[in-house]
């Protein structure tokens, strides 16, 4: 039975910052999912979630940039371009319309 070989500070830098990355990836589609496509379509001007973003000018990719989107520009923007009052409408709207697991 071979030992496994101690990790270096180096490799373990380095796969942190792969698990960092796999999340943020994770992260980044969670927030497709969640508002994907059809939903964008159905309740909003825009066609995917990513046109919506960029025609309010915000730069966001995972669940924490959208938390660094100052809650009364989004509102603003999410009545604008939506057919909700504000983005809790909206968030709230979207898991609704996902299947349970």
């Amino acid at each position: 039975m071979r030992k496994n070989k101690p990790m270096s500070f180096d490799d373990l830098l380095v796969e942190l910052k792969e698990q960092k990355a796999n999340q943020a990836e994770l992260e980044q589609s969670s927030l497709a999912y969640l508002f994907n496509d059809s939903f964008m379509s159905k309740n909003s001007n825009c066609k995917s979630m990513q046109q919506f973003l960029e025609k309010g000018n915000f730069q966001a990719y995972t669940k924490e940039d959208m938390n660094l989107i100052p809650e009364e520009l989004l509102n603003r923007h999410v009545a604008r371009e939506t057919r909700f009052s504000d983005w809790k409408s909206m968030l709230s709207a979207a898991m609704s319309e996902q299947p349970v697991s």
